[in-house]
């Protein structure tokens, strides 16, 4: 009777897409592996093309730890990795990591319970940027802060609501499988496309500021510019496969950058005057970073408005310069929302899911 009143806790596999992250990887498992939830719990390393000592840690683990897992990833592409790591696992809750995130002590207990009361298909939280030095306290000053990221919930917090979409994601197997996992075409903004044909299905989709992920910036000023370069690619990508989408935040880099541009060579060409426009900007970045860096070394609060133009300015650059023959190759790749049973209220008990 107890047993029936207080079922066993769901068992968990936690997927992890890793390429070139010797420098986290390992802590990142340690907190996947201290977690309290009380259930079983299974970790499934995806493995891309890495140059430097992943590979070696990864094995380091599975060796460790009979809980740890890996499994090949080729491609080196994320979304690629994700489906290889769902295929390899066998639990009911899937949960996504990445090799530079650090769940908090209670991630997986309390995905678990908001999965139980709300019903949801995938719960996620805060994507909580922390850095090591001053540049990465400057990044991840600016990443969390509404003048970099705008008002992005799971970028600077929010009250507890259904969502578009959520930062990695706390899944049921049954959507995931339902869904046909990741679509291998979207480099980027997979976890949007994903999400999407979940609701499209049906389903809910939750955001918890209870749920925080650590996540550690890049290390320099062209990885930056790198990282925010794909997401404006990807982001006009999604804006051409789903138009409904755009809104102003979107916008708003793509039209800081043509104003900078404007400015300057209007100002160098026409009339001085039009260089107030990137002096009105690089204020603007400079009065914004102020609060942003409240509390970190002066070292760091010098650098916030350097990351804030490296982000606007290349989000804004990837956008303007995505290539519409990319937008149409992942536009035929469409997969249709799969409309089945709902998701139960609550989430599935260890075992019940289809083991592999």
């Amino acid at each position: 009777m107890n047993d029936a009143m207080h079922p066993a806790p769901p068992a968990v596999s936690v997927i992890m897409p890793v390429l070139n992250e010797e420098r986290h990887l390992r802590n990142a498992v340690r907190h996947i592996l201290e977690q309290d939830h009380p259930g079983e719990l299974e970790v499934v390393i995806a493995l891309g093309p890495s140059t430097d000592r992943t590979d070696a840690i990864a094995a380091e683990l599975v060796a460790e730890d009979a809980r740890v897992h890996t499994v090949p990833n080729p491609t080196g592409r994320t979304p690629a990795a994700l489906n290889a790591a769902i295929q390899a696992s066998r639990h009911p809750v899937v949960v996504r990591v990445d090799g530079h995130g650090m769940l908090s002590a209670d991630y997986i207990a309390t995905a678990v319970r908001l999965l139980d009361e709300t019903g949801a298909a995938n719960v996620g939280g805060i994507m909580h940027a922390e850095g090591e030095n001053d540049w990465e306290h400057a990044v991840a000053a600016a990443m969390t802060a509404k003048i970099g990221v705008g008002n992005a919930a799971f970028h600077t917090g929010g009250a507890a609501a259904p969502a578009d979409t959520v930062y990695l994601g706390v899944f049921r197997r049954e959507v995931l499988e339902q869904q046909g996992g990741y679509n291998v075409e979207f480099v980027r903004a997979q976890d949007w496309e994903l999400n999407y044909r979940i609701r499209e299905a049906g389903h809910l989709i939750w955001f918890s500021p209870e749920l925080r992920v650590s996540y550690r910036p890049r290390p320099s000023v062209r990885t930056l510019a790198k990282q925010y370069k794909d997401y404006g690619r990807w982001r006009r990508v999604v804006t051409r496969y789903h138009r409904g989408s755009v809104n102003l935040r979107y916008l708003a880099a793509p039209a800081a950058l043509l104003a900078n541009v404007a400015g300057l060579v209007v100002g160098a060409v026409l009339t001085p005057w039009a260089l107030l426009v990137p002096a009105a900007y690089a204020v603007g970045i400079t009065a914004g970073s102020l609060p942003a860096g409240r509390g970190l070394p002066f070292g760091a609060r010098l650098r916030i408005p350097l990351a804030l133009a490296t982000m606007h300015m290349c989000w804004g650059y990837g956008f303007l310069t995505s290539p519409r023959s990319l937008a149409r190759r992942v536009i035929a790749s469409r997969r249709p929302a799969v409309v089945g049973e709902p998701a139960p209220s609550q989430a599935p008990a260890a075992g019940t899911a289809a083991d592999r």
